[in-house]
């Protein structure tokens, strides 16, 4: 059998070491591509991403491709996929629709276009059509339109990827876990080090570093939407699970340290890691930041600091992040940190010399993932770094 057509997405700015993660899995061809990576492979290959990828977002399977100028082509371009041989008509469907450069004019009506052609080929072909869901369909349909070209795909991981099924308690403002797991690989974190998340929340970094370190697959505790095709292998499913499962480390202490300033935020992290499995495998303490030295004399930093579309006023930010730099030099000699937010006074008001500026989209927001390299002496601009 020839191998099929996928689409991976993921938050923008991790499309390369999001197409390295999926060449390690199998994938053949990896191209990355604005917003994600697209491949080619088997089933066992669509299983085995949506079951181990930490950092795609949804996995798409391509059932269609065609030229178009008008809605009336979209509707066509549906309308010639036989969807009978992947779905049946008593699942329900939902169906989204996204653009770069199209020539339509309404989104809304181009979807509605979509979901009628495939009710009407379902009619042709079965005498019957699928009731439509939005909120909890079986069946995704998802369509690509760019200029000319409309490109027809099925969603085969269902919920989004990034909901790993362990958050129980978020924090006010969470990071999705995807995200955060691409930030400790950009951090070139490896399982063994320390690693320190001293501004955790709801411990989201903390808790996808260990499950790096322990193996453990990042979808294991959901289910996915290629389960409910009609091209479902159950054999093949299992299979690709239990070796996945095989691979994954039992749970032990592992140097992983999260950190709050506040309780509250302790508490939802202590309920995610159990949720996780993971509650004896990372320290949780209640420490500032600004106070507290580190857990060991060299490792990686990673956090997620408050910033002004998160929360905080902006003269307590302003406040804070001087603070920050200080605390760094006095305590952190010998380690790599890694500050991830949206805030573009931080590289100026932290006044260190980022080594790095890595741009990520957290959302619609732009992001930045600044490294600071901390060295004997004073990091701070302009002044002379010791060796």
């Amino acid at each position: 059998m020839s191998p099929q057509a996928f689409f991976a997405s993921c938050p923008r700015g991790l499309e390369a070491l999001l197409a390295e993660e999926l060449r390690g899995l199998g994938a053949r061809n990896p191209e990355s591509l604005p917003g994600g990576v697209a491949f080619e492979g088997d089933l066992r290959i669509c299983c085995r991403a949506n079951l181990e990828s930490r950092l795609a977002t949804r996995v798409l399977l391509k059932v269609g491709r065609s030229p178009y100028r008008s809605e009336r082509d979209v509707h066509e371009g549906a309308l010639a996929i036989r969807w009978s041989d992947w779905f049946s008509e008593k699942q329900s469907i939902r169906v989204d629709v996204k653009a770069i450069r199209s020539p339509l004019t309404s989104l809304e009506f181009a979807t509605l276009t979509i979901k009628d052609a495939v009710c009407d080929r379902f009619r042709s072909d079965r005498g019957q059509r699928p009731d439509v869901d939005t909120r909890s369909p079986d069946i995704r349909i998802q369509a690509f339109l760019d200029k000319d070209t409309a490109s027809f795909y099925l969603d085969t991981s269902g919920e989004a990827l990034n909901r790993r099924g362990y958050r129980r308690d978020a924090g006010e403002a969470p990071l999705k876990e995807n995200l955060a797991a691409g930030i400790v690989r950009l951090a070139g974190w490896n399982p063994g080090d320390p690693f320190l998340d001293p501004m955790c929340g709801s411990g989201t970094l903390a808790i996808e570093a260990a499950m790096m370190a322990l193996a453990i697959p990042p979808g294991h505790a959901r289910g996915f939407g290629f389960e409910r095709l009609a091209t479902f292998d159950r054999r093949i499913w299992e299979e690709t699970r239990k070796e996945a499962l095989a691979r994954r480390q039992p749970p032990r202490r592992l140097p992983i340290f999260a950190r709050d300033r506040y309780g509250d935020e302790l508490k939802k992290a202590r309920v995610n890691l159990e949720a996780a499995g993971l509650g004896d495998c990372v320290e949780l303490k209640q420490a500032d930041i600004l106070d507290t030295g580190a857990p060991a004399d060299a490792g990686v930093m990673v956090a997620n600091p408050p910033y002004g579309a998160r929360l905080g006023e902006d003269s307590a930010l302003a406040e804070f992040y001087p603070k920050l730099g200080h605390t760094l030099k006095k305590y952190y000699s010998g380690w790599r940190c890694y500050f991830f937010s949206g805030d573009t006074r931080l590289p100026k008001l932290i006044r260190l010399s980022a080594s790095k500026r890595t741009p990520l989209f957290n959302g619609p927001l732009e992001c930045r993932l600044y490294e600071y390299r901390m060295v004997a002496g004073s990091n701070r601009k302009g002044a002379p770094r010791a060796a």
